[in-house]
């Protein structure tokens, strides 16, 4: 059997890759994700737009919590975050000359990708949707979506790399388990972003950040 006429999709969004590939040293970090997939999939009925990140501290921090406060307020976003977890680092500069301590303390996102791993699972076995969208480039996110191919036949796998760099872009392994592949369009990021004010829903307002 084909696909119904009407695709459920569901959207699995790393939020540190879009970030990362597609909206740092940008002017378009106030995106409006809900706009953005329903017009990248206007064909589709999206169930869901799953987005995964974890919090990160100072201003960057500050950003990230009003963003996150207003994506809550769009109707088919769920936030999932996980967690930051402290490791010991090595330096690896040959050249450097330093004859001190080349240890260093560094900042290890950890969860998204089981996050997102187990979620599709689950919708797969839910019957949640028919497509599985995933905004990424990682290759970590290659299994479950090789194994949803594998159980599910009739199912879709389709991949969004957010990256304007080439080399990012090529996602090879990941593109290579989809069905469908892309690189997310950076002029509909543009044209998909959030109001300067956004109603909180309790008589206040979400204001995007002055320094984005």
């Amino acid at each position: 059997m084909g696909e119904p006429h009407t695709i459920r999709s569901i959207v699995y969004v790393d939020g540190f890759n879009l970030y990362y590939g597609a909206l740092q040293n940008t002017a378009y970090k106030w995106l409006d994700l809900q706009s953005l997939f329903q017009r990248l999939l206007p064909n589709d009925d999206v169930q869901r737009i799953y987005y995964f990140s974890a919090s990160v501290t100072g201003k960057a921090g500050k950003r990230q919590q009003c963003f996150l406060r207003a994506m809550n307020t769009l109707p088919l976003v769920t936030i999932v975050m996980g967690k930051f977890k402290e490791k010991q680092i090595r330096c690896r500069q040959s050249n450097c000359t330093y004859a001190g301590n080349r240890h260093f303390k560094a900042m290890e996102e950890k969860r998204t990708d089981v996050n997102i791993a187990v979620q599709m699972l689950d919708d797969a076995f839910n019957d949640r949707c028919n497509r599985f969208v995933i905004v990424s480039g990682d290759s970590d996110l290659v299994p479950p979506a090789a194994r949803i191919k594998s159980l599910f036949p009739n199912k879709r796998i389709s991949v969004y790399v957010p990256a304007t760099d080439p080399k990012r872009a090529a996602a090879v392994e990941l593109r290579g388990v989809a069905h469908k592949d892309r690189t997310l369009p950076q002029n509909l990021i543009q044209r998909c972003q959030l109001p300067t004010r956004i109603p909180d829903g309790s008589g206040g307002w979400i204001e995007k950040p002055t320094e984005w």
